[in-house]
């Protein structure tokens, strides 16, 4: 399956629930989740009937992949890799996808939205600890630096969507910013608690396991 290319809010439709993926336009009262517009197709308007075990659990995998902006083949790595891994599965694989460089630029408040973070990284507009980083999917580890690339496209874009998500951003506990540096670090690994997830990551890990 190639990606997705059709409108967002299409997804956040048929999720029920804001995913976030246009940035501060979701917060706008025209969002569709906001106007209670029912799920996208033919049959939405109609009523739901009871689903089952199996589409409980495929609806929270597609909460989750669709929010982080993945396809399919990326996010069952990224299960797989969670899965190699000491812990919880559940927790490890939240800690995962929180911790995608993509993902840490668009909580720093670099960037609007996830898919305009991943935009901004593969352009090559930040470093990573002082080199030069364009892979979304590089994992941070506690102690690595994010800055934006010291020239004057990479610096207004940043400082355009950090001064423009000011009022409703909130920075993670588990990351520090300088806005006037536009550098991050991140200073921990999150816990669950900390991430906050929309979905219930043990359903994920069990349609995985059939």
């Amino acid at each position: 399956m190639g990606r997705y290319t059709g409108p967002v809010c299409r997804r956040c439709r048929r999720e029920g629930m804001k995913l976030n993926l246009k940035g501060a336009r979701c917060q706008m009262a025209k969002c569709p989740i906001e106007q209670g517009r029912p799920v996208p197709g033919m049959h939405g308007m109609r009523r739901l009937r009871k689903t089952s075990d199996y589409g409980n659990q495929l609806r929270e995998k597609q909460r989750l992949r669709n929010q982080y902006g993945l396809q399919e083949g990326q996010f069952h790595r990224v299960y797989e890799e969670a899965l190699r891994r000491r812990g919880v599965t559940g927790e490890t694989l939240l800690q995962l996808l929180e911790t995608r460089l993509d993902n840490v630029v668009y909580r720093l408040g670099f960037a609007t939205s996830r898919a305009a973070a991943r935009q901004f990284v593969r352009h090559n507009h930040v470093t990573l600890n002082g080199h030069k980083a364009n892979i979304p999917s590089m994992v941070l580890k506690a102690g690595d630096v994010v800055q934006v690339r010291d020239r004057d496209q990479s610096k207004n874009a940043a400082r355009q969507a950090f001064e423009g998500t000011a009022a409703g951003r909130v920075t993670p506990t588990w990351l520090s910013v300088d806005g006037e540096k536009l550098r991050g670090e991140v200073i921990s690994i999150p816990t669950r608690e900390e991430i906050a997830p929309i979905v219930n990551e043990q359903l994920v890990v069990e349609l995985y396991s059939r």
